[in-house]
């Protein structure tokens, strides 16, 4: 075996020459930097840092080097590989940059829009203003009512003092499920109802006052409910009348209630419901379960009176009358407390009802009370989700 070649000159490997390390040098730094984008400076860097790339290839021939030579030899590659990756780094790192105030302006989001096609829901203003109307009577110490809506002819008609012939039975007025199966007035004044109820008609109620009716059956004096609810008459639908729409009545028992009572509970609903300083006022009126009766108008909550007599300002709202009717009441018909079981000397009572659709045209001027009905989620979304 011959010995190692100590006389091994490295500049005669022209991969090793300086001058030919200097060139691959200066070609990957050219490559580096002509890269436009980072999928450009990966191909640069296989090809210039890769193991087939000529600074890779030129650092194996070292290896066959005399050893006095190879610190030389592997100083020079190894300042020309550090070059090569430093400038990588440095050029990725601009690319990067580059890519990400690109994608800022390119996928830029608005926030402003909306983020998703999904419109916000809402809830229907009757049950609205229904839960606010009980709102305000439950503050007061007022129970809420409930009962069906399908009922026994004696709880919607003979308990509350209406006779046999009274209009409101007729057909064209009140919806029959089932006939009586004999003259429903015959029980009328029992107490507690007895019989007569189980020998009744059946029909959709036509206003919650069955509902009072049921409360002074199931409890003892004093008595305070509110009853809402839905409430069934033959009208046609037009803008100002509708088959069914919502009621709420409210009934209170007690020793010593008088009509100054009523007219006081009666101002503070108003001015809870539409602003402080509005009044009410009572007018004669007949309803065969209160006696005495009256009509309750309400100052008009958009003149506030001024309209009247005063061509100047004509209010549309009141057509300048300065009071808008709102519903009818009075002191409970010592009839009806005998119906229900209720001794007349000892207890006395006011109810009043009123329709929750005509307080919300008075409230937000719908003046279409088809609106209401329809289920069109334009009319309710301005409206939207007050709990």
């Amino acid at each position: 075996m011959s010995a190692p070649n100590k006389s091994y000159d490295p500049v005669e490997v022209e991969a090793l020459k300086p001058e030919e390390i200097a060139r691959m040098r200066d070609e990957a730094l050219a490559a580096i930097a002509a890269a436009g984008d980072l999928d450009a400076l990966h191909e640069v860097k296989v090809a210039h840092t890769g193991d087939r790339s000529p600074l890779a290839l030129a650092n194996r021939e070292i290896g066959a080097l005399p050893p006095k030579a190879k610190a030389d030899a592997g100083k020079r590659v190894g300042q020309a590989r550090g070059a090569v990756n430093q400038a990588l780094k440095a050029r990725q790192t601009e690319l990067e940059a580059d890519r990400d105030a690109r994608v800022l302006v390119e996928e830029a989001v608005d926030v402003t829009l909306p983020h998703d096609r999904v419109p916000a829901g809402a809830r229907h203003p009757l049950t609205t203003l229904s839960e606010r109307i009980e709102d305000v009577f439950v503050a007061m110490g007022y129970e809420v009512a409930e009962g069906p809506e399908v009922e026994a002819e004696w709880f919607n008609f003979d308990a509350l003092n209406f006779t046999p012939d009274h209009p409101a039975r007729a057909m064209q007025d009140t919806f029959f499920i089932e006939p009586a199966t004999e003259d429903p007035a015959a029980g009328s004044s029992t107490a507690k109802g007895s019989a007569a109820e189980d020998q009744s008609g059946v029909v959709l109620r036509t206003h919650t006052s069955p509902v009072q009716v049921r409360a002074l059956l199931d409890r003892e004096p004093p008595v305070y409910v509110i009853c809402p609810g839905r409430v069934y008459r033959t009208d046609e639908l037009d803008a100002t009348h509708t088959p069914v729409f919502t009621q709420v009545e409210l009934l209170a028992i007690d020793e010593g209630l008088t009509m100054a009572d009523l007219k006081g509970t009666l101002d503070h609903m108003v001015q809870a419901l539409f602003g402080e300083g509005m009044s009410t006022r009572l007018r004669p009126a007949y309803f065969p379960f209160t006696e005495p009766s009256a009509e309750m108008d309400m100052e008009c909550y958009v003149c506030r009176g001024e309209s009247v007599g005063n061509p100047d300002r004509p209010c549309r709202t009141c057509s300048s009358e300065g009071w808008i009717e709102l519903g009818g009441c009075g002191m409970v018909n010592p009839r009806v407390l005998t119906a229900c079981g209720v001794d007349p000397k000892k207890y006395s009572g006011f109810a009043f009802g009123f329709g929750i659709e005509r307080m919300l045209m008075f409230r937000h001027n719908v003046e279409d009370m088809r609106d209401m009905v329809e289920g069109d989620v334009r009319f309710t979304r301005p409206f939207g989700m007050e709990i």
